[in-house]
């Protein structure tokens, strides 16, 4: 956490760029040519196609409310949790509604900042725990070492305030049934809408139900 954060400091404060964006890959079937996860950091003139799409819905959600999209997001999901997979006092991790992978999740803080330079010591504490309990939910789901893509969404490094957007966080893994079935977009999902195999709520049950203790560490202790 503390290596993103000064990452994505340095690198936006150089006038050239513009969009830091910091993500990871895990797995064999990600097209990985190491099983391990490794991460990777992009610096760009131009804000990249997906964040440029989530900042006009965040600008023009906060424009007309006063409120960051996702704040307001999170506070009605919080009313049920019935999509919350894993949380502590800092961070949520959910289903989003609109998750097209089957096992897709959204890391949010529960504090609206911009980007990582914004968390406090507790913040970015809490960051490292909520990630480490959502990725041993994901390698308990079938017992293997779940293979993903994730990353970070934050504010343009372009010197401007953008008191709309609200740091988050994608994973977006493929697997679908089992450590060997994964999910395809195909046909339909290529040409028209992408489909969900299983509902949001389905998939946060399944992954809140799991257990908190790696699958090999409750092994080993057996």
């Amino acid at each position: 956490v503390d290596v993103w954060t000064d990452e994505f400091r340095t690198l936006g404060a150089d006038p050239n760029i513009n969009y830091v964006q910091i993500f990871e890959n895990k797995g064999f079937v990600m097209g990985c040519s190491n099983p391990h996860p490794h991460g990777q950091i992009w610096s760009e003139r131009t804000v990249p196609d997906l964040p440029a799409r989530e900042a006009r819905a965040q600008k023009a959600y906060f424009d007309k409310n006063g409120r960051t999209l996702l704040s307001d997001y999170l506070a009605i999901e919080e009313k049920t949790k019935t999509r919350f997979v894993v949380e502590n006092d800092t961070w949520v991790v959910l289903v989003p509604f609109w998750a097209v992978w089957p096992f897709e999740t959204l890391v949010l803080p529960r504090r609206a900042v911009q980007d990582l330079t914004q968390l406090t010591e507790q913040e970015r504490d809490g960051l490292a725990d909520i990630l480490s309990q959502l990725t041993i939910k994901y390698d308990n789901l079938f017992e293997i070492s779940f293979p993903y893509s994730a990353g970070f969404h934050q504010r343009p490094t372009d010197g401007q305030d953008y008191p709309e957007w609200h740091l988050h966080m994608h994973f977006l893994p493929p697997l679908l049934r089992s450590a060997t079935v994964k999910k395809f977009m195909v046909g339909y999902e290529l040409l028209a809408n992408a489909q969900r195999d299983i509902t949001a709520e389905q998939a946060a049950e399944r992954l809140r139900a799991l257990p908190a203790v790696h699958y090999k560490a409750a092994a080993a202790k057996a």
